[in-house]
């Protein structure tokens, strides 16, 4: 596809930064009746921002996707009009963080070497992630009181490894499967009507799943842990095909969730709020509660923007965006919101088949994967479909770790996609030198035949000339 110029995606871009803009100012306007430069603060920087990473795609990779940024920007640029609606003072903050986590997008969209080149380094990269999670056991804090030390405190800097953690291992799942996919595909070991790979082959790959649920389950991370035995079980699907082996993953799950119903008291906890939040409503359950009176009293178009009471919800600028935007932009809102998420999922699918590298496919596969399950775990939760997990709504709840690991995710997905874009290009420009050739060769044979006719039918039939 050729994307001289990446005309699709400047025009695409200018509905975030206006979403954005027009957002602060009708909050500006609620709050004190007057708009004022400095109230855009976060906004300016989010644009300016945006237009340099749409500056370096435009010179650097002119191949790739179009429409991924446009997308992830719309939902970065609503997060920050929710969380200046419900926590101005971290709204700037944010902004920053945006900034840190587009450079990294950047980063890796420019500067990486190859997508290939990662391939080399998945066992550095699985036990670099590992290794931040397991210093939480030591350095970690809890900043918000949850009673869970999830976080490393670095110059006053807050980090989540496992938001780090969810990338390296996506990289390490898509390496090792594309090294083993025939043994999966073809594997001789048979269990009943499955066949699986030989364990021996096998065995890193479960060791790396059970070590890294295993260390979030202690910390009592369910929601970082429920994330990642879904990717894991999206990706063994991608790359083998088969569902039996997902169901016997599922079956597994089923079986791992039992135990820590049994171990841990806050599985209990959860699992008692989700089956009747109304009977712990001002403890445990006040939260899920007053999420559901915020959607409810929202109806379909909503309160307005800065005319609901999303601010009675506990931290819900981390956990229950989605209810401060279904009760003040009400169902269409909300739906708008899911709607982003499927494409960016949709355009992350559509990179990975149009690429003909498998370990980039299966990349890109699981990177759509992390977004879609985080984002579907939290708005299930919240809607009170599944137990309520905890994790952050991707590039729109507040948080530095969660908004710089998904913007390496996007900036990952586009160089995933420019490389396919460039192979796809070349090959066209191939196909097309080749027939400019033929047609050429053609043109140069049809005057001699043409004049080889004329002479034919210009002698007389005795074969002298008339």
């Amino acid at each position: 596809m050729s994307s001289r110029g990446r005309w699709r995606e400047r025009g695409l871009l200018l509905l975030p930064i206006a979403v954005l803009l027009l957002g602060l100012a009708q909050l500006a306007l609620e709050r004190t009746g007057q708009v004022q430069v400095d109230q855009f603060a976060s906004g300016l920087i989010f644009t300016a921002t945006i237009a340099a990473i749409h500056a370096v795609l435009s010179w650097r990779l002119p191949h790739a996707d179009q429409q991924v940024l446009p997308i992830a920007a719309m939902l970065a640029s609503l997060g920050l009009v929710i969380i200046t609606r419900l926590q101005p003072a971290l709204a700037l903050r944010q902004s920053v963080w945006l900034v840190v986590g587009l450079g990294l997008m950047g980063a890796i969209a420019w500067g990486l070497p190859s997508v290939a080149w990662l391939k080399r380094y998945r066992y550095t990269a699985a036990a670099l992630g590992l290794s931040l999670v397991l210093a939480t056991f030591v350095f970690g804090v809890d900043p918000n009181g949850s009673g869970a030390r999830l976080w490393l405190s670095l110059a006053g800097l807050y980090v989540q490894p496992s938001e780090v953690l969810k990338v390296l291992l996506v990289l390490f799942f898509a390496s090792y499967l594309d090294d083993y996919q025939e043994l999966l595909v073809y594997g001789g070991t048979r269990l009943g009507p499955l066949r699986l790979a030989p364990l021996p082959y096998l065995a890193p790959l479960l060791l790396m799943v059970a070590v890294s649920l295993g260390i979030l389950t202690w910390q009592r991370d369910l929601g970082a842990a429920l994330l990642f035995f879904g990717v894991f079980l999206a990706l063994l699907y991608a790359a083998s095909g088969r569902l039996g082996l997902v169901g016997l993953g599922l079956l597994g799950f089923a079986a791992a969730a039992w135990l820590a119903d049994r171990l841990f008291a806050i599985v209990r906890v959860r699992i008692a709020v989700w089956l009747d939040p109304w009977a712990q409503r001002q403890t445990a359950g006040y939260q899920i509660v007053q999420a559901l009176f915020a959607l409810a009293a929202g109806g379909v178009s909503g309160t307005g923007l800065g005319y609901g009471l999303p601010d009675r919800i506990p931290a819900a600028h981390t956990d229950f965006a989605i209810a401060a935007i279904g009760e003040e932009l009400g169902l269409i809102g909300s739906l708008a919101v899911v709607a982003l998420y499927a494409a960016l999922v949709h355009r992350a699918f559509r990179i990975a088949l149009a690429t003909r590298d498998s370990f980039a496919a299966l990349l890109a596969t699981g990177l759509g994967a992390v977004v879609g399950l985080q984002a579907l775990v939290i708005l299930a939760g919240t809607l009170r479909l599944i137990p309520l997990t905890g994790i952050t709504l991707p590039l729109m709840s507040y948080g530095g770790s969660s908004v710089v690991a998904n913007c390496a995710i996007v900036g990952l997905l586009l160089r995933v996609s420019h490389e396919a874009g460039a192979v796809a290009a070349r090959e066209a420009a191939s196909r097309r030198a080749s027939g400019v050739s033929e047609r050429r060769r053609t043109r140069g044979h049809t005057p001699a035949t043409t004049r080889a006719a004329g002479t034919t039918a210009s002698l007389a039939p005795d074969g002298s000339a008339p």
